[in-house]
């Protein structure tokens, strides 16, 4: 397959001989070679296709027509979706609202005489804060006796993740990160407690999946069965729904759930501040916002209520989850929350370091907020200033950055178990160190508290 040197295919977009994602003149297209000219016909002509749109649970596309594409039978041309977030980065209900749609999706296949071929994470992308399929070539027909191809990849990409966030830690979901084809099951299945081995969902399609696989391994030959029969593949599938739909996490013992119910801000400060947070952001006109630290995401909601695309992160995973949860409840379509920590940010992985990329290299945003964030990183991770304005002007061309003074009570908090080594942190330093990136703008004292809020712009070399 050739295609012009000026097209950019996607790192990420190599695996599948069906197609490809691929730029040219900064627009997003899709080919659909040859070999599947037969199960992109069927899923057009059987109505799967228009059905999956109108559910939301199917990325729309439109055809059009590129010169210069050899083995191309048809380019697509998908909707875009605004900002790429992986597996890693999800909340619990996230994670389990992506598996939940492809369970659906899988059901609805099947009702039009296809099957998904693959089931990966990664290819569920959050739309208006839903689940959405954007691999249009996942699809192949169904094949009376057959077993779901996917279903290893379901059980190692979505349920071993979500059983073992809700029954051993919840921090377990960094897993992904490390296996970037899902999580092992026999390691799911040693992680998890012995007691879920008694579990009718979690025992088949883990424990004693796990076991399958061990027993395999080495064989040079598929072991043969009986066929399995729609009835029978119908049943597996319900059977993982109610498995994932049995799992459940509730937020405990995290440190900054509750950050907003035990902060020393008055209920004037806190008018104040969102007052000087939407005064500046109205001066930038942002179209992308990064709010990093964005805790449950109370001064995200200021850009995104004003329609602007606002990616909200924070490492403490109940933290995103609240959020997750109170956006999906008010239909937030705006806002996206991601679990990320800035001091080890989601890095570039997979093969040759190009299959997915760093959250870094997804931006820069047009503003970023770094709210109450800075004292984390320069005393709770012991970064020194320049090293964060260095970042920061990495991440974004406009900056509204808060700075938290020693006497503040959050700093307290992080001062409560170390020692003192930051003489250097105030906010003559502050100032004195992103004037070498940033013009500041403007600052203000926020009112009733001893923080200051600024507004700086990127300076371009």
């Amino acid at each position: 397959m050739t295609f012009p040197a000026s097209d950019a295919v996607l790192p990420g977009s190599f695996r599948d001989p069906s197609g490809f994602v691929f730029r040219r003149n900064g627009t997003l297209y899709r080919l659909v070679a040859r070999s599947y000219q037969a199960e992109y016909d069927l899923l057009i002509s059987s109505g799967l296709y228009d059905t999956l749109v109108k559910s939301g649970l199917l990325v729309a596309h439109r055809e059009v027509v590129l010169t210069g594409l050899s083995d191309a039978y048809r380019v697509l041309e998908p909707e875009v979706i605004p900002f790429i977030s992986y597996p890693y980065e999800w909340c619990f209900s996230q994670l389990k609202d992506a598996a939940l749609a492809t369970l659906a999706i899988q059901k609805q296949a099947m009702e039009f005489g296809m099957s998904l071929k693959d089931a990966s994470a990664y290819n569920i992308q959050f739309r208006d804060n839903k689940p959405t399929l954007i691999d249009t070539l996942s699809f192949e027909p169904y094949r009376e006796g057959e077993p779901w191809i996917a279903y290893r990849q379901f059980c190692q990409h979505f349920l071993a993740p979500l059983a073992l966030m809700s029954h051993t830690d919840i921090r377990l979901s960094q897993l992904l990160r490390v296996y970037i084809d899902g999580i092992p099951l026999d390691l799911a299945s040693r992680l998890l407690p012995g007691s879920t081995k008694l579990s009718l969902t979690l025992g088949a399609h883990i424990h004693l999946h796990a076991r399958s696989q061990q027993r395999y391994a080495d064989r040079a030959v598929k072991p043969v069965g009986r066929q399995m029969s729609k009835l029978a593949f119908q049943g597996i599938i319900s059977s993982l729904e109610t498995a994932v739909k049995s799992l459940n996490w509730k937020p405990a013992g995290t440190e900054w759930a509750e950050y907003y119910d035990e902060t020393n801000y008055s209920a004037a400060a806190f008018a104040e501040k969102e007052r000087l947070v939407s005064d500046f952001l109205a001066r930038v006109k942002p179209g992308l916002v990064w709010d990093l630290g964005a805790n449950t995401g109370r001064f995200s909601r200021i850009a995104s209520r004003q329609g602007i695309l606002t990616i909200a992160t924070d490492i403490d995973p109940a933290a995103v989850e609240r959020n997750y949860l109170d956006c999906r409840q008010s239909g937030e379509k705006c806002l996206l929350p991601l679990v990320l920590d800035l001091a080890n940010p989601s890095p570039a992985i997979g093969w040759q370091n190009r299959e997915r990329v760093s959250f870094i290299e997804r931006g820069p945003a047009d503003a970023v907020l770094a709210l109450a964030l800075v004292h984390h990183l320069a005393i709770g991770n012991n970064l020194p200033l320049a090293s964060v304005a260095e970042f920061l002007a990495r991440a974004g061309r406009h900056l509204v950055i808060e700075f938290v003074p020693k006497s503040d009570s959050q700093v307290q908090r992080l001062l409560a178990t170390r020692k003192d080594i930051f003489p250097g942190y105030s906010r003559e330093a502050l100032e004195a160190v992103f004037a070498g990136r940033f013009e500041i703008r403007e600052q203000a004292r926020i009112g009733d508290s001893e923080r200051t809020l600024y507004l700086m712009t990127r300076r371009e070399a």
